[in-house]
């Protein structure tokens, strides 16, 4: 079974959401964020459907939030409580953290 996932990026301005999908299903993951401040982004919702879980999906669409957060220059509140785990997990993200 393939287990692609891919990440796409919904930028409406002060707020978006990255979207992960796993090849050959239908179900879709999500990481939403709105801004708090100019330059200060709130990860605030991580949803993975059970149909994909278990693949790292999650994992993914925080590290796609980082990658873009280190290249525009964010720093992250992580509201939600996956991204905060994640954050403790990953000490060099600390420079990120808001």
């Amino acid at each position: 079974m393939d287990q692609t996932v891919s990440i796409t990026h919904d930028n409406q301005g002060s707020h978006g959401a990255y979207h992960a999908s796993v090849a050959n299903e239908s179900a879709q993951g999500v990481l939403t964020w709105r801004e708090a401040a100019p330059g200060v982004v709130v990860a605030d919702h991580t949803l993975v459907p059970s149909a994909i879980g278990g693949r790292g999906v999650a994992a993914r669409l925080v590290d796609a939030l980082i990658a873009d957060a280190r290249e525009q220059g964010w720093k992250v509140v992580p509201a939600c409580s996956y991204v905060a785990a994640q954050f403790r997990r990953h000490p060099e993200w600390a420079d990120l953290q808001a």
